[in-house]
C-alpha cells in the first residue's frame, strides 16, 4: 500500500488481485473506457450544508477542464457515469442515470442536470445496500467496458442492514473496483469507528477493493471540491497514471472491526 498527501487530502492505494469480468458486448452497446457509479452519502448524519458542498463538488468537477482532459486522454475518449444517493437499507435513488461523457459539452450537460436535481435526505447508513444497489446498475446500461468502478462516499460506517464485507466481496467477485471517499470533517463523534481517527481505516479495510482501488480522505470543508476532482481524475486514469505522491507509512497495520458500526447506535453529534 502506498499513501499520499494532497494538500490536506490524504490518499491511499489498495492493490488487490485482478478479478476481471468485463461486460458482455453486443451490437447495440457502446464501448467506453470506464463505467463509473458515483454512490454519494445522503444520510442524516450529513447536514444539508455538507450535502450541498458534496453535490457542488461533483458539479464543479465535471465542469473542470482537467477532468474533461482525463476523459479525452483514454483510448475511446469517453466514459459512462451514473450518480446515486443512498442512506438506510431501503433508500437509494438514481439522481442522474447512465450518461456518456465524451467531451466538454456532454460533461457540462451532466453537471447541469446534477446541479438542477434536488438533494435527497435519508436516515441511516447502509454502505452494504449502497454497494449492492450500485453493483446492479452495471447490467442496466447500454454501455460496455472492461473497467467498472463504484465510488462510494460517506461520513460513518455501515450501521444498518447487512454487514458490509460480504457486499464488498460480492462486488469484487464480479470484477468491480470500489473506491472510497471517507468524509472526516466533524471532530465530535461517539465511540468505536465513529471516532474521527478511524473512518479512513474502516474504509480501507472494510469497504474498498479491486484493481487500483484507493481511498481519499476529506478532512475539511474547504477541501471537498479539490478531493472530488482529484478522485475523478484518478479513477478515469487509473490504468494509465496514478496521481498520488507516495510517502512512507509509519503506522503499524490495524485490525479494523468491520462490524463495529452495526453494534454502535451512537450518531454523530450535531
Amino acid at each position: 500500500m502506498t499513501r499520499g498527501s494532497l494538500g490536506g487530502i490524504t490518499a491511499a492505494i489498495i492493490l488487490f488481485p485482478v478479478l476481471l469480468s468485463p461486460d458482455a458486448t453486443s451490437a447495440d452497446e457502446v464501448a467506453v473506457d470506464l463505467k463509473l457509479v458515483l454512490a454519494v452519502d445522503a444520510s442524516s448524519s450529513m447536514d444539508i450544508y455538507e450535502q450541498r458542498l458534496q453535490r457542488n463538488g461533483y458539479v464543479a468537477a465535471f465542469r473542470s477542464p482537467a477532468v474533461v482532459q482525463a476523459i479525452m486522454s483514454g483510448p475511446r475518449r469517453r466514459i459512462a457515469v451514473a450518480y446515486v444517493e443512498w442512506g438506510d437499507p431501503e433508500s437509494q435513488a438514481v439522481v442522474v442515470p447512465w450518461t456518456i461523457i465524451d467531451g466538454a459539452e456532454s460533461s457540462e450537460r451532466f453537471a447541469a442536470e446534477l446541479a438542477a436535481a434536488s438533494v435527497n435526505r435519508f436516515f441511516g447508513t447502509s454502505i452494504a445496500r449502497a454497494l449492492a444497489y450500485s453493483s446492479g446498475l452495471f447490467a442496466d446500461s447500454e454501455f460496455t467496458s472492461d473497467r467498472r468502478v463504484i465510488d462510494i462516499s460517506g461520513d460513518g460506517p455501515n450501521n444498518m442492514g447487512p454487514p458490509v464485507v460480504p457486499a464488498r466481496d460480492t462486488a469484487l467477485s464480479r470484477g468491480i473496483t470500489i473506491n472510497g471517499l471517507p468524509i472526516m470533517i466533524r471532530t465530535r463523534w461517539g465511540g468505536g469507528v465513529y471516532n474521527i481517527s478511524g473512518l479512513d481505516d474502516y474504509y480501507r479495510d472494510c469497504v474498498v477493493g479491486g484493481p487500483d482501488a484507493f481511498v481519499i480522505v476529506v478532512r475539511s470543508r474547504e477541501k471537498f471540491a479539490e478531493a472530488i476532482e482529484r478522485k475523478l481524475i484518478m479513477e478515469i486514469m487509473a490504468s494509465r497514471q496514478t496521481r498520488i505522491i507516495p510517502i512512507a507509512d509509519a503506522r503499524p497495520p490495524t485490525e479494523t472491526d468491520c462490524l463495529a458500526g452495526g453494534r454502535n447506535s451512537e450518531r454523530p453529534a450535531p
